[in-house]
């Protein structure tokens, strides 16, 4: 149940399906998704990805923290919405005091970078009253994140469109 071993690479550490909800032979993912994701759309619907690892390919852990930054203009580009997710080893939602599971687009609180880039924090530890809006809390131990692209544009679906980096916080 480890992402790096399903889909494809999809850059930065990220992998995607390469054949959602239309599985094919593709028996290996086919018994994945029955576990983690059962309910994949096709394609042109929905572009999942998902990673467990850091820009250095470390596994994600709440003992660290860590920042998503999107670019200025490099935001998912969908003419649905993004979401980007929290999970926990099990690949269910990992129970926080603040009952945050994922930050998207439906978020109206998020806090843009004076550059115009949007940074999400992961971690355990909260990155700071100023920053809590854009705060995905983490479990102790191990995650999972992933982001979900809804009626994505062709840049997603041709793979021009890139995840971003997950950057450790020194």
């Amino acid at each position: 149940m480890r992402w790096r071993y399903n889909g494809q690479p999809a850059g930065n550490g990220w992998t995607s399906p390469a054949n959602n909800g239309a599985f094919g032979t593709d028996y290996i993912h086919r018994t994945g998704a029955v576990k983690a994701d059962p309910y994949d759309n096709k394609r042109n619907e929905t572009m999942y990805f998902y990673t467990d690892n850091d820009s250095q390919m470390g596994q994600l852990t709440g003992k660290s923290s860590y920042t998503v930054t999107f670019p200025k203009g490099q935001l998912p580009p969908v003419k649905g919405f993004w979401s980007l997710t929290m999970y926990n080893p099990e690949h269910v939602f990992y129970p926080n005091a603040m009952k945050r599971f994922a930050l998207s687009t439906k978020n109206k609180s998020l806090k843009y970078n004076p550059d115009g880039s949007l940074s999400i924090y992961l971690g355990n530890q909260s990155p700071g009253k100023e920053k809590e809006s854009n705060w995905l809390p983490a479990p102790v131990g191990n995650f999972s994140i992933w982001l979900r692209t809804y009626w994505p544009d062709t840049a997603i679906v041709d793979g021009t469109w890139k995840p971003p980096v997950i950057q450790v916080v020194k």
